[in-house]
């Protein structure tokens, strides 16, 4: 399998569902929106067209290959790659025609992700890397901001659909970094927040309640930015663990801070 050639058509891919997107926002169907579990996590037929599209094509692209998609593609591999994928990430924005939605594709081999592809359907922005290669929007080469101190910086998260019993800690940690940053975004798709830090727009993004389909894209495109991703403990386990601190020089910093609430 070659893997830039995977790279290039998994692009291709998402600018022709992206399409779709744009498409059918310009006569959308407002009662062919659904929620699911709260008010606030909605997901529409575009939702679950554009995956079954990416699905498709990406089961042509490698044959053999699992699915775990946000609705509810779950296929177990007959290799060793697995497709984790949000079709719309930022529904809530989509419907509201608020242009800061993506879709988000990552790609894993046995558990290692090894293909990022974010695809910023309102700005045709597409930020994509591989295992072995740097980070890129579009054509040109992206790096996470070098900016070095949390006081000079900008900072993005996100509110959970699901509040657990850790709610207040988290309002504590946004407090304090409110307080210690020039600000913080919400912008309502962590994709775009993760794309964001890995081109230095951002200087971090931090969140819990995620999910594998929202990050397994972004962290690497971060990582190959020359960011840092993580758990809340410092550890590997942001993938499937739910908790995800992302960031360049000011990752310790962040990390610091988040702990002092996560873990009293």
């Amino acid at each position: 399998m070659n893997l830039a050639t995977l790279e290039k058509e998994t692009i291709d891919l998402c600018n022709e569902v992206g399409d779709f997107m744009v498409h059918e926002l310009e006569n959308f169907d407002l009662t062919r929106i659904e929620q699911k579990g709260s008010a606030s996590n909605l997901v529409s037929y575009v939702d679950k067209e554009s995956e079954k599209k990416l699905v498709a094509r990406l089961s042509k692209l490698l044959p053999g290959s699992g699915f775990l998609g946000e609705e509810g593609t779950n296929v177990q591999s007959s290799n060793a790659y697995t497709w984790i994928i949000d079709p719309l990430d930022g529904t809530t924005n989509y419907l509201h025609g608020l242009p800061i939605f993506a879709i988000s594709i990552g790609l894993q081999r046995e558990d290692k992700t090894v293909l990022g592809v974010v695809y910023d359907v309102s700005n045709k922005n597409c930020y994509h890397a591989t295992e072995s290669g740097a980070a890129f929007c579009n054509d040109k080469e992206i790096k996470v901001s070098g900016i070095s101190t949390l006081q000079e910086s900008l900072l993005a998260t996100g509110f959970p659909y699901y509040h657990s019993a850790k709610k207040e800690d988290y309002l504590e940690i946004i407090k304090t970094f409110l307080e210690k940053t020039h600000g913080i975004r919400r912008l309502g798709s962590a994709a775009m927040d993760l794309a964001y830090v890995a081109c230095g727009k951002l200087e971090g993004f931090f969140e819990y309640n995620l999910n594998a389909w929202d990050v397994a894209a972004g962290a690497l495109i971060v990582q190959q930015a020359g960011g840092v991703v993580t758990d809340f403990s410092g550890g590997t386990n942001y993938l499937h663990g739910g908790e995800l601190c992302a960031a360049g020089k000011i990752h310790n910093e962040m990390l610091t801070e988040i702990r002092k609430r996560w873990f009293p």
